[in-house]
């Protein structure tokens, strides 16, 4: 297990220099030039001089790119082109707020999808399996913007149960932590829980059928134990690789959810940057977003090696 951890890990570093190696080349030796859009259009001739040689920008591309590298790995990610903050700050403070969203709503919908997989598969074709499809079918069927919004009317602004928007720390008031996120996650998990409730039910009504199950059957053992000892365990299989490519993902497509609730987040960022223009804060996400899916898809991999240790083999 441990070989194929660490085989698993050295892929993902190699993904992540490959990835900032083509943000390199696509901000910084392909792009206008930095200094211009950092010291902006009033800027002299000699401030734009000063500012390459302080950026970097007069040395050699590949010595650029080496200290674009140590830069990175020492946490730098160097200033916004419209606040002129540290990037890293702004980054630090948005993904507290988008972890707790999408950790929260992803948590919501792989426990929702799958329970209510299970049931719908060893109910199959009966009344709750037809409810349970109904379900799903609104759930896949309705935008996130339209259940958030919703959402906010009926239980924040009609029935004043949960707070309009905003964000409040884990650590400073834990109570109003919870209390502020209930809704962005349930709007998160609305459509991601239909889509795993069918998910689960098609491939644990395929486990069902294979012919080890029918010998568990066959051999006397009760349904809930050939159900959940034999079946689920390799019904989660591909449960499992969706939910990594969810999770992933998602850390990076929150905006909708931000948006209308709003919350600070690196969905937020990000909409904000583009609308700038504002290349490292993107260059950021985009890396943030890379790490994310790059930790994600490990994860996911150690996870289906302990579900089928065949894996492991690969």
């Amino acid at each position: 297990m441990l070989r194929f951890l660490i085989r698993r890990v050295l892929s993902g570093v190699l993904v992540m220099w490959l990835v900032t190696t083509v943000v390199f080349i696509l901000f910084f030796a392909t792009s206008r030039d930095p200094a211009a859009r950092f010291a902006g259009k009033s800027a002299t001739p000699a401030t734009l001089a000063l500012l390459r040689h302080r950026m970097g920008l007069d040395e050699p591309l590949p010595l650029q790119y080496w200290h674009f590298v140590t830069r990175l790995l020492s946490g730098d990610l160097g200033y916004s082109y419209a606040t002129h903050s540290p990037v890293g700050e702004m980054v630090k403070d948005a993904v507290p707020v988008t972890l707790s969203v999408v950790v929260g709503a992803a948590t919501l919908w792989l426990i929702t999808g799958v329970v209510a997989g299970v049931i719908s598969a060893t109910r199959a074709r009966s009344a709750m399996d037809r409810g349970v499809t109904v379900l799903v079918i609104v759930g896949m069927s309705v935008p996130a913007f339209v259940t958030a919004s919703t959402l906010l009317f009926l239980l924040a602004f009609s029935l004043p149960v949960f707070p309009l928007g905003g964000y409040v720390p884990l650590h400073a008031d834990p109570a109003g932590w919870l209390q502020h996120l209930i809704l962005p996650w349930i709007t998160g998990a609305i459509v991601q829980a239909a889509f795993y409730t069918r998910l689960t039910r098609g491939s644990l009504l395929d486990v069902l059928d294979e012919d080890y199950v029918r010998t568990a059957r066959a051999k006397g053992l009760g349904e809930r134990r050939v159900v959940y000892r034999h079946g689920l365990r390799s019904a989660l299989a591909p449960v499992v690789t969706q939910f990594g490519m969810d999770l992933g993902s998602a850390l990076s497509g929150a905006s909708v959810v931000e948006t209308v609730f709003g919350l600070q987040g690196i969905g937020q960022l990000t909409v904000r940057s583009m609308t700038l223009g504002d290349l490292p804060v993107i260059m950021a996400v985009v890396l943030l977003a890379a790490f994310g899916i790059v930790v994600a898809s490990i994860v996911v991999d150690v996870v289906y090696a302990l579900l089928d240790p065949r894996v492991r083999l690969t």
